[in-house]
């Protein structure tokens, strides 16, 4: 669990990332959460974007998503959401 001071941090450090994942009228499948792990392991910090024609709101894909990833949930701001996952190899964003 994060405190709100490092949630803080890491929504400072998403400003400046783009969207790397699109979540569709197909939901998020068992594969999509692969890649998601996988991206997570190399980042540490992602953002995916909820599109209009998705069954899920971007809360519920956020929540989901973290629990399929065991990652954390940083931010849902407008149609994206920000999740963070330390790397188990290669560590690079320290924490507050």
């Amino acid at each position: 669990m994060i405190t709100s001071k490092q949630r803080s941090y890491l929504r400072k450090l998403a400003n400046s990332i783009d969207p790397i994942f699109q979540v569709g009228k197909g939901g998020i499948s068992p594969q999509m959460a692969h890649q998601i792990e996988d991206a997570l392991e190399a980042r540490e910090l992602i953002k995916v974007h909820v599109l209009d024609n998705s069954e899920l709101a971007p809360k519920e894909a956020c929540r989901i998503m973290a629990q399929m990833t065991e990652a954390e949930e940083v931010q849902v701001i407008g149609r994206k959401f920000v999740l963070y996952k330390p790397s188990r190899e290669n560590p690079r964003i320290v924490l507050p």
